[in-house]
C-alpha cells in the first residue's frame, strides 16, 4: 500500500526560478499530450489558463499567477508517478560529455611573428 507521503517528485533542480519555471511549462505540456495521463485530469491546467483568459473579478494579475502556479502544482501532483517520472527524467537529463578548451591543447598552437606591412 502506497502513503501520499512515499510519493516525493521534485521538480526543481535549483536552476533558478525561471529555468524552474520553464521546466514545469515543458512537464504540463508533455503530459497534457500524453494518452496514459487520464482525461478528467487535463482540465486543471485547461481550467487554469481559461481563469485567466475570463475577466478579472478578484484582485487582478496576482490571483492569476496563483491561480496558473496551483494549477500547474495539482496537475503534475494527481498524474500517475510513473510518467511524470519518465517525463521529468527526459527534461532533465544530462548528456555525457566531455570539456575540451582548445586553448589548453598545445598540439593546436601556432608559434608565428606578426608584421604589420605599411
Amino acid at each position: 500500500m502506497s502513503n501520499k507521503d512515499d510519493r516525493k517528485i521534485t521538480v526543481s533542480n535549483s536552476g533558478g526560478f525561471f529555468q524552474d519555471l520553464a521546466v514545469n511549462i515543458k512537464l504540463v505540456l508533455k503530459l497534457l499530450v500524453d494518452s496514459r495521463v487520464p482525461f478528467w485530469l487535463k482540465f486543471i491546467p485547461i481550467g487554469s489558463i481559461l481563469y485567466v483568459l475570463i475577466p478579472d473579478i478578484i484582485l487582478g494579475p496576482i490571483d492569476d499567477a496563483a491561480i496558473l502556479g496551483l494549477g500547474m502544482y495539482l496537475f503534475i501532483e494527481l498524474c500517475p508517478e510513473e510518467i511524470v517520472r519518465e517525463h521529468l527524467d527526459k527534461l532533465t537529463s544530462v548528456v555525457p560529455g566531455e570539456w575540451n578548451d582548445p586553448l589548453d591543447d598545445e598540439e593546436n598552437i601556432v608559434d608565428a611573428e606578426y608584421t604589420v606591412d605599411e
